[in-house]
């Protein structure tokens, strides 16, 4: 195609102006894939931290509700009906943890009896916030097994687990007893069995774990448990999966983006953010090669003009410029993807001092694909303008000029 090779020499003709223009773009293309890498990386790690210790769904019992009636033509108000005696349960929990585990959707399943109770050593109480499961999904839901510093994570009959900002506060250690005193006013002496520390000072101050077992004479849930933790293989299925169990259970599902919906806004006005940064750079290159043809076009407006003279169309002429934009832009943002990954894979190297990655970068969330073809374009956006610039110029002024 002749127009290719015009537009081929019309870049190299000037080497240092093309390599300048060329390397604006993979500049322009660099940045974008590491703000874009940097977001996403940013959002995994903020969705692993919040989920690597709680479930991705919860279920619960529905809350009971009532029509209430206060005259003949008022309209019913729905009041939520609370025994303070009886506590809420999932009584058919055995068929609905088969439901689950049938599910090729989800990794684990943990039915628990959840409650409140103070711990008593000597004149020191600490309430805690109970946690009873199976000692054999102790880790289903969060890995704490992994996280014992003293003692062991064997439960037992009578064990305890506790964390270990509420091991110092009572003074406690793996090995030592301690009066455990539910809601329900029904004490039990337990065994200190684990110590464990996952660095997030609500479970290390306030969270017990105990077999369920043992907690089902002391919260009086002979047969029921009041909740079921289940952890999906992907969270981000956690808000469709929720609605699915309600509608197939008829209990209340809560998604973890439910429970957490701060996170959930900051990660997206996050991606807001990011996306404004991107959209500013694309423009700002867009706008560089924009400028580079329109000086190219001045500079040349003597050859154009030689060229019309010679009955050569608009066309041609406009499908020149067009055509350099789309090298500049090709180039430029092979270029530019190649360092923006070189570059992320590098920072995802680096870590701190405690071995954790010093940036939360994803090398392989950086857009590549996307930024290419919206840079080439662009860039082909970009030379329009201008090639039809050039394209309009009178012959004759053209070369009088």
């Amino acid at each position: 195609m002749f127009a290719l090779t015009v537009a081929r020499r019309y870049l190299f003709s000037n080497p240092a102006q093309t390599a300048l223009l060329i390397a604006g773009v993979a500049l322009g293309v660099t940045a974008f894939v590491f703000i874009t890498a940097l977001i996403k990386g940013l959002a995994v790690r903020l969705t692993d931290d919040v989920t690597a210790s709680s479930a991705h769904v919860s279920l619960e019992p529905m809350t009971r509700v009532a029509r209430v009636l206060s005259g003949p033509d008022a309209k019913p108000q729905a009041v939520a009906l609370v025994s303070t005696f009886q506590r809420r349960q999932i009584r058919a929990w055995r068929s609905t943890e088969a439901l689950l585990r049938s599910q090729p959707t989800v990794s684990a399943v943990s039915p628990q009896i959840s409650g409140s109770a103070f711990l008593v050593k000597g004149e020191a109480i600490a309430p805690v916030a109970v946690t009873a499961l199976d000692p054999l999904d102790l880790d289903a839901i969060t890995p704490i097994s992994t996280q014992i510093v003293r003692g062991s994570s064997g439960l037992g009959a009578d064990g305890i687990l506790i964390g270990v900002r509420l091991a110092e506060s009572l003074g406690l250690s793996a090995g030592q007893p301690v009066l455990f005193r539910t809601d329900r006013g029904i004490d039990r002496l337990l065994t200190v069995r684990g110590v464990f520390r996952t660095g997030m000072q609500t479970l290390d101050e306030r969270v017990a774990y105990i077999s369920i077992q043992t907690a089902r004479p002391l919260f009086r849930l002979p047969e029921g448990v009041t909740n079921i933790e289940v952890k999906l293989t992907d969270p981000n299925d956690a808000r469709t999966f929720a609605t699915f169990l309600h509608e197939a259970t008829g209990l209340r599902a809560t998604s973890w983006q439910e429970k957490n919906a701060s996170l959930e806004g900051g990660l997206t006005a996050q991606a807001q953010t990011g996306t404004l940064i991107q959209t500013f750079s694309l423009i700002s290159v867009l706008i560089g090669i924009a400028s580079a043809l329109s000086l190219s076009a001045n500079r040349r407006s003597g050859e154009i003009g030689i060229m019309r003279a010679f009955g050569v169309s608009k066309t041609f002429i406009a499908t020149v410029f067009v055509l350099q934009g789309l090298l500049i832009g090709m180039i430029g943002a092979g270029i530019g993807c190649l360092s923006g990954f070189g570059l992320c894979v590098w920072l995802a190297t680096l870590t701190k001092p405690d071995g954790s990655m010093a940036l939360p970068i994803a090398p392989a969330e950086g857009g590549y694909v996307a930024v290419f073809l919206l840079t080439t374009l662009g860039a082909v956006l970009a030379s329009v303008i201008p090639a039809r610039s050039a394209a309009r110029l009178d012959p004759l002024q053209a070369i009088q000029q």
